[in-house]
């Protein structure tokens, strides 16, 4: 395997950070997981400008460009003869001492990895995942603002290993005001009556796959609310989603003992995942382009699929973010 570290393409075994770099002292530092789909990398662009942002709300400066970052990226992707492909990168706060202090780390430093990934849950999104929520709760945006994609991801370990313990295939966060946050690693949907209702941004991350499937519900007529929800709503849904760019659009069919709907994936549930599919496949920055061309505008997500009968045409009341 063949990683970007600081300018030079390495092989794994040679790949390596040194002891005082503030990423693993204190995990300062951000990064993105990013997705390529049939040689093309799935919103590139939308991933680096959140990578970006949080590094900057981080009061970190990256050593490189944006553009410079894609190069890297799709460079690892070539070097790895990768075309489908699970991709961090990562920047961290770089070499520093044992003290505090970012102003003692000169330079950030910079990573991309990036290896083969199938389907992350495997035959559940057949089935269905079981969730359960957990006692931890998301940190609030007053303390380290959930929208900031950083290296420090304690709370979300913590929520996976209470999963883990009660046997949950994923975590489902609660904020310290009582309302649904969102997974240990993904965004969460309601779906009641036709619509689906999600979580405002403030306290879970504003995901990049979540963007995109706002705008999917949109296409095919299926109104989305963005709205406090607890555990009423959770329990009574309809049918539950989560999604994220590793586990793409996947239903949750079971929490907390209770099943959910049918306790099979659901009409809206299988209407997001069959046009989610369908864009990955036509969509993307290609890992071939040559740098410096000028990127192609990206068109707005349309599903490639039929519309279902419970999902009546309605005006989406959400304003994406």
């Amino acid at each position: 395997m063949i990683i970007y570290l600081d300018g030079k393409y390495l092989p794994e075994g040679l790949a390596k950070v040194s002891v005082f770099d503030h990423g693993l002292l204190y995990g300062d530092g951000v990064f993105e997981g990013i997705r390529a789909y049939n040689g093309r990398v799935f919103r590139l662009k939308e991933h680096i400008d959140r990578m970006y942002d949080s590094a900057k709300t981080l009061d970190i400066t990256p050593p490189i460009s944006k553009e410079e970052m894609i190069v890297a990226i799709c460079e690892v992707l070539r070097r790895n003869k990768l075309t489908d492909a699970y991709i961090r990168p990562i920047i961290t706060r770089g070499v520093g001492d044992l003290g505090l202090d970012p102003r003692k780390c000169p330079k950030a430093s910079v990573i991309v990895i990036a290896v083969t990934w199938g389907a992350m849950y495997g035959d559940l999104y057949e089935k269905g995942l079981k969730a359960v929520t957990v006692s931890v709760r998301r940190n609030p945006a007053e303390c380290l603002p959930p929208n900031v994609k950083s290296l420090n991801y304690l709370n979300n370990i913590l929520a996976k290993i209470e999963a883990n313990y009660k046997s949950g295939d994923e975590a489902i966060f609660f904020d310290t005001n009582g309302y649904i946050s969102e997974g240990s690693g993904d965004n969460l949907y309601v779906v009641k009556n036709g619509e689906i209702l999600t979580p405002h941004t403030l306290n879970n991350l504003r995901g990049v796959t979540r963007m995109v499937v706002l705008e999917l519900a949109e296409s095919l007529g299926i109104t989305v609310k963005e709205q406090n929800l607890g555990y009423f709503d959770l329990y009574t849904a309809d049918e539950l989603i989560c999604t994220g760019t590793a586990a793409e659009v996947a239903p949750i069919t079971w929490v907390d003992g209770r099943v959910i709907g049918t306790g099979k994936p659901g009409p809206v549930t299988r209407q997001l995942m069959a046009a989610f599919t369908a864009i990955t496949k036509k969509e993307g920055y290609p890992i071939n382009k040559k740098a410096g061309a000028p990127a192609a505008a990206k068109p707005k997500a349309k599903a490639a699929v039929k519309k279902a009968a419970p999902a009546k045409a309605k005006k989406t009341a959400a304003k994406k973010k």
